[in-house]
């Protein structure tokens, strides 16, 4: 169940876009703290056009599974290798895929 979950993390920190969206259904919803994407396209844009920035690396310190996805405690990582921020990821998965994301940071 978390395989989805690692993979996103290391498409994102990877540059690898075409395996993000493969990763994702179509309608994939984030909802972060500052905003929601709606949809992989949008999603998949933001991550390779938009991000404040783009040269960082997903520390995963913990995962939690459940029938209904998994849950991804971290931090977010600068080029540097300074902590920008922490982070918990709820991951909502059908068939293998990520269907939601609900992303709460400190």
């Amino acid at each position: 169940m978390d395989a989805p979950a690692r993979e996103y993390y290391r498409a994102i920190d990877e540059g690898d876009y075409d395996a993000l969206a493969d990763l994702l259904a179509p309608g994939f919803v984030h909802d972060r703290p500052d905003r929601t994407l709606d949809g992989r396209e949008r999603f998949v844009r933001f991550m390779r056009q938009e991000r404040p920035e783009t040269d960082t690396t997903h520390e995963v310190d913990a995962v939690y599974r459940s029938d209904a996805g998994v849950a991804v405690e971290g931090r977010l990582l600068r080029a540097d290798g300074s902590e920008w921020f922490g982070f918990v990821d709820v991951f909502r998965v059908a068939d293998g895929r990520l269907t939601g994301l609900t992303t709460y940071t400190r």
